[in-house]
């Protein structure tokens, strides 16, 4: 069974997309709201997918992604966000995101799709 790990600040977030994605397609979901909790399993390469919010107080997705990517080249990674600006684009990219959702998300099959399209 495919592991993806979901990480963001927003609990309403959290919780759709777990449901989402445990019940629709059958994966094997892990929350998180504080991303200093994940960084370490993340690294170790056990999710598959990870869905990764840019914006949370105790850690920047950007950064949390650049050190994820020191050792674990092989996770899909697509990021979340609704502040999006060219930069940020291009910096998630940079750093190795697999992909980009921006949130509000306007349908949740479209994150159905990235996710699909990155297992």
């Amino acid at each position: 069974m495919k592991k993806v790990a979901i990480i963001d600040d927003e609990l309403e977030i959290l919780n759709v997309l777990e449901r989402l994605l445990s019940r629709e397609k059958g994966l094997e979901v892990r929350v998180f709201s504080n991303p200093e909790n994940a960084i370490e399993e993340v690294k170790n390469g056990i999710f598959d997918v990870v869905l990764l919010d840019i914006m949370m107080p105790q850690m920047d997705g950007i950064h949390f992604l650049k050190e994820v990517r020191k050792t674990n080249t092989s996770t899909k990674i697509i990021i979340m966000t609704a502040h999006s600006t060219l930069d940020r684009v291009l910096e998630s990219h940079q750093g190795g995101a697999d992909d980009y959702i921006l949130k509000p998300f306007k349908s949740l099959a479209k994150v159905l799709e990235k996710v699909q399209a990155v297992l």
